[in-house]
């Protein structure tokens, strides 16, 4: 199963205020830990809302609001997406996560916040996910791993 851990901005990360060194410490050992026992997929920081920007499209009109985002406990500082059997093990890595998160230094109020969503599989979509889409989601997501591994990040 898949799980997508969405880590919660906290106001110091809105600010651009980096995590501490041993709270970056603690967090890469937990992330080497996850690659190492292959249950980490993907992850990364975000940058504050400020160097972001959100788009909208109302009854065929475009809009785009430009950073910073008021409602800090909204935003998302950084994510994992992980593949575990269960959601209990989604759970233990998230509490290591979470743990490692506190070491940051970060608003008492706010670090510590973590939200876990299975991934959609194609059981979820039903009859509507066709053989001819399966296949093209196959190939478009082959690719952006091919992608993802010749990027330069």
């Amino acid at each position: 199963m898949r799980f997508m851990m969405v880590f919660k901005a906290s106001e110091e990360s809105e600010a651009g205020q980096p995590p501490s060194e041993q709270g970056l410490t603690a967090m890469g050992l937990v992330m080497a830990e996850m690659a190492e026992k292959g249950v980490l997929l993907a992850g990364d920081g975000l940058l504050p809302s400020s160097h972001g920007f959100r788009m909208q499209l109302d009854e065929g009109k475009r809009r785009v609001v430009d950073g910073p985002f008021a409602e800090t406990k909204e935003l998302v500082a950084g994510f994992c997406l992980i593949e575990v059997a269960s959601r209990e093990e989604a759970m233990e890595w998230g509490w290591r996560c979470l743990a490692a998160d506190a070491r940051t230094g970060g608003d008492p109020e706010t670090t510590g916040l973590l939200e876990i969503r299975p991934v959609a599989t194609a059981d979820f979509f039903g009859d509507n996910y066709t053989d001819e889409a399966r296949d093209r989601n196959d190939q478009t997501f082959q690719k952006a791993a091919e992608n993802l591994q010749n990027s330069s990040t």
